[in-house]
């Protein structure tokens, strides 16, 4: 079984979550500042053969409206350069709400200013990854 990768774009720091093997979980993995396309490119390969990922699922920062603006194009964009080299399918999945989501559970657990900061993202990513998974939880088998 194959683990599937949640990231949370952003222009400079990517929050990365991971499933577990049956794909049923998702945990916050990491948050990765991006230093460079083939340093970025070395860290991907890296992070898809230790963790044996076999999907992607990127969140699509659409607006409160449902419509695309310019990060959607850059999130797009990005996609197009992991699947260049990774050949992995990506799954776009609304991610609306999930930074605020995340700094919500933050503040439950008491978290201050900077630990908010440090894991704001991955915390956001696992939300979406999350949400994907119980969606796919949720359809009928195919017939």
């Amino acid at each position: 079984m194959m683990r599937i990768l949640g990231i949370d774009f952003g222009d400079k720091t990517l929050g990365l979550a991971v499933s577990d093997i049956l794909g049923i979980t998702a945990q916050p993995l990491d948050q990765y500042r991006t230093q460079g396309s083939e340093e970025d490119k070395s860290f991907f390969l890296t992070l898809v053969t230790r963790h044996r990922i076999g999907k992607i699922v990127i969140g699509l920062p659409l607006r409160m409206d449902g419509t695309e603006g310019t990060r959607v194009d850059k999130t797009r964009r990005f996609a197009d350069w992991l699947q260049s080299f990774l050949d992995l399918p990506v799954v776009f999945w609304d991610e609306r709400l999930t930074t605020k989501q995340a700094l919500l559970i933050l503040r439950e657990q008491n978290s201050g200013p900077r630990k908010k900061k440090q894991q704001k993202d991955k915390v956001a990513a696992a939300l979406i990854l999350a949400a994907y998974l119980e969606s796919e939880r949720d359809e009928p088998p195919a017939v």
